[in-house]
């Protein structure tokens, strides 16, 4: 029986959220294996901001996705088929699997995808999440971009995220008083309750800003940057002399119709060091994924998903991201193994 493959292919450029109007559901049977070649069973997909921007005819890091192409989405799935010298049937593998039910891999591409262990310690969506991309961009952004100190205190928006959730624990960790901002009293009370942050202000509250003076007396010595726009404003104002901003994203402008045009002269005036960074840069992450692992099994960062289910959902899971309904990793279950 013939195996059929279901693709998201773009169809429109989004103005500001994603609709399914922005996509053709395209069914085809997958394609015999060349030499050297492998085919994956897509099991999860990583719903992320950038996920967003790639929809976006813009300049970026990576092409834009073309119309009428396969919609790019990193994810993991499990090798079903291998004609290929660096993956066998069975293997576990993580890379940009796209949104589809299956996705081939040529050994030609193979240092693009990471083999994980056959049978991780850890549930798979946390390989996409605490021990995965979100993660390590919130550990390498707190110990290689913006390295935060004992006694220090570190500011980090967008805190109840897959990223924030994790860079204000393992600001803790490093010894920092750690602030968090998020939207709403529940997201907040969990940043604090469950979490471990010393403190947590809701961005939507009247006095936000006043709340975000009281909650950091001694100013900000770094701040994990995800959001962009009046949040990030009102952190920058409360920076300290030579304090160190960990730019992460821009959650704020992506899904917007225009680019906003903000005064940042406050990183002249207080000889502010901003590094901008992408995860994509640490090719070799063994280091951080152990280590955040490690964490994780030891209960000393909580890892937490908010797992979805069903390809053809795709786009309308991904703007629960930006209207602010989900907690700590979004994911996406496309098959079962």
């Amino acid at each position: 029986m013939t195996t059929l493959n279901r693709q998201l292919r773009l169809k429109a450029r989004p103005e500001q959220l994603v609709g399914p109007e922005h996509f053709d559901l395209v069914q085809s049977p997958v394609p015999e294996l060349a030499e050297g070649q492998a085919l994956v069973r897509v099991l999860y997909l990583s719903m992320d901001p950038t996920n967003r921007v790639w929809m976006s005819d813009v300049p970026q890091y990576m092409p834009p996705v073309a119309i009428g192409q396969t919609m790019r989405g990193l994810g993991l799935g499990r090798v079903v088929a291998s004609r290929s010298a660096h993956f066998a049937e069975g293997d576990l593998v993580q890379g940009l699997v796209g949104w589809q039910d299956y996705a081939v891999i040529d050994d030609k591409r193979a240092k693009d995808w990471v083999k994980l262990p056959p049978h991780p310690p850890v549930a798979l969506p946390t390989l996409l999440g605490a021990c995965g991309f979100s993660g390590l961009t919130a550990y390498y952004g707190l110990t290689d971009i913006a390295p935060v100190q004992a006694g220090e205190t570190l500011v980090v928006s967008a805190a109840a995220g897959s990223v924030g959730s994790i860079a204000g624990q393992i600001g803790k960790l490093r010894g920092a008083r750690v602030v968090g901002i998020a939207g709403g009293a529940d997201k907040c009370r969990h940043l604090v309750e469950d979490l471990g942050f010393d403190v947590a202000v809701d961005y939507k509250a009247e006095d936000f800003k006043k709340k975000l003076a009281e909650a950091t007396p001694d100013g900000v010595h770094v701040n994990f940057e995800n959001v962009g726009g009046a949040v990030m404003r009102a952190v920058m104002s409360r920076m300290v002399n030579d304090g160190r901003v960990a730019l992460c994203g821009l959650i704020a402008n992506y899904a917007a119709s225009g680019r906003p045009s903000d005064d940042y002269s406050v990183i002249i005036v207080k000889r502010l060091t901003v590094r901008g960074f992408l995860v994509f840069d640490y090719r070799d992450a063994e280091k951080g994924v152990r280590e955040l692992t490690q964490w994780v099994l030891q209960g000393r960062i909580k890892a937490g998903e908010t797992v979805t289910e069903g390809l053809e959902n795709a786009p309308k899971v991904l703007n629960r991201l930006f209207d602010g309904s989900t907690v700590g990793k979004l994911v996406l279950k496309v098959g079962d193994e």
